[in-house]
């Protein structure tokens, strides 16, 4: 049975440098693991040496968005959790197109709330395969 560590793993993805520090700064100041990537070719770096058992994703990120970084991730690790968070309204557009391609994804609107997101990530990862976790609610 893996130790309680290895299972509170948390990738955060930005290509704002201060928001991705801070959040890791509080993810490992609550007993996480956590890593920052600046970018989506940064974040498949990371996964491919380090399992994240939960990905924070920006939409909105140069070159490859967090949406198709989310299907990526899916891909190669179907148990890592994601929840996708955005500051732009036209993120639903990328959101709904996933959709319809058959990929759905939990959404928080930026700025969030420390505490609701800490919540937000120790809820998912005590969610089972047979019980999911408890859906956020998406961006208007």
């Amino acid at each position: 049975m893996a130790n309680l560590e290895e299972n509170r793993r948390v990738l955060v993805v930005d290509d704002e440098k201060s928001v991705s520090d801070s959040l890791t700064a509080i993810f490992r100041n609550h007993g996480y693991q956590a890593r920052a990537a600046y970018s989506a070719e940064e974040a498949i770096d990371v996964i491919a040496e380090w399992r994240p058992n939960f990905a924070l994703l920006d939409v909105k990120l140069p070159n490859m968005n967090g949406i198709d970084l989310a299907i990526a991730l899916k891909a190669s690790d179907p148990n890592c959790r994601i929840l996708l968070f955005s500051g732009y309204p036209d993120a639903n557009d990328l959101l709904n197109a996933a959709k319809q391609a058959g990929h759905v994804f939990e959404v928080m609107a930026k700025p969030v709330h420390p505490t609701v997101l800490l919540n937000a990530v120790a809820d998912s990862l005590s969610g089972t395969p047979d019980q999911p976790p408890t859906p956020l609610p998406e961006m208007n």
